[in-house]
């Protein structure tokens, strides 16, 4: 129990760097962002095929590769492009704390398939998370910053958010479902299959960015930062989407549903404290009592849901790999 609670909270610390990096390549756009991560992601999937590779492409049907683009499209570059738009627009904390409730939203969409607990029971935690989601959308339009923002654009910023967050909703539903019904790949083969075609992706993105008008590749950017991004995006590559994948496989092997499911909130609150790092301050009142909200509204959310039925939330997933909500 306790490894697996350490195993847990290492995959959130890994995780929570993938809102750090936009904030600190604010000179990079969404755009760029997306196809360098998943450039790098493809390169160190690609590697990690190869032992395998002749076996994978003897069993891979039309549809399966159909259902990979797509979730690829939507639970990777869609979703990045949107989680690094609201981080440039709004901050890390508005973009996680609202990304933050997925565990809630996967569990709302897929209550059909996995019998979860009626609404009735989860009206309180909901209305914990919605009070957390106020906090955090008033201090966005009551704070001051230096540099000031437009109301227009901390919309659109929020947003982003919200449609990132829908973006992995989906895709997190719609891979366990796939998952169920296909059963001639294991889940570390389907991961690394989804890791190529989302890395095949990520390159075709780099010609739609040379072809877009004024500032498709943002030549302004000083040639040193290049270095940065691309090592940025390999630490993404392989600490975020391969390392750590395997630590939180590793603690949901190790831990009961109800508390696997509660450690995604690390992912979220090490991203905030990154963040708070990075602006070298602490938390204003708002998204203090923003923080406190939604992490209590989700953790109860999964328990009601695992003290109804252990199999009653859908799985969540990361990256390709499917991990217990």
């Amino acid at each position: 129990m306790q490894r697996g609670v350490a195993y847990g909270v290492m995959a959130g610390a890994l995780w929570g760097m993938v809102f750090l990096v936009p904030r600190v390549l604010p000179d990079f756009s969404p755009l760029l962002l997306s196809a360098g991560r998943y450039t790098m992601y493809g390169v160190v999937s690609l590697a990690a095929t190869l032992p395998m590779a002749r076996s994978l492409v003897k069993r891979l049907t039309r549809e399966d590769l159909g259902a990979l683009v797509k979730l690829a499209l939507a639970g990777n570059l869609l979703y990045y492009v949107l989680l690094t738009a609201a981080v440039h627009l709004v901050g890390i904390a508005p973009a996680s704390l609202i990304v933050g409730v997925l565990p809630v939203t996967v569990t709302l969409l897929g209550r059909r398939d996995h019998g979860a607990v009626p609404l009735a029971r989860l009206a309180w935690p909901l209305a914990i998370v919605m009070a957390g989601i106020a906090c955090i959308n008033i201090d966005v339009f009551t704070v001051t910053d230096d540099t000031p923002v437009s109301v227009a654009t901390k919309l659109l910023g929020l947003g982003c958010a919200v449609g990132a967050l829908a973006c992995w909703t989906w895709f997190a539903v719609e891979n366990s479902r796939y998952l169920q019904r296909q059963t001639h790949f294991s889940g570390n083969e389907w991961s690394v299959l989804w890791g190529v075609v989302t890395g095949a992706l990520g390159a075709a993105l780099w010609l739609v960015i040379a072809v877009l008008p004024s500032g498709g590749l943002q030549a302004d950017v000083a040639d040193g930062r290049w270095h940065t991004f691309w090592m940025l995006n390999l630490g993404l590559a392989v600490g975020a989407s391969w390392l750590g994948n395997g630590l939180w496989n590793a603690a949901s092997k190790r831990l009961p549903l109800t508390l696997s499911g509660q450690m995604i909130v690390f992912e979220t609150l090490f991203a905030l404290l990154y963040a708070f790092i990075y602006d070298q301050r602490l938390p204003r009142p708002l998204e203090m009592a923003a923080i406190l909200l939604l992490v209590a509204g989700v953790c109860w959310s999964v328990r009601q849901h695992a003290d109804d039925d252990s199999s009653g939330a859908a799985p969540l997933e990361k990256d390709g790999q499917v991990s217990a909500h």
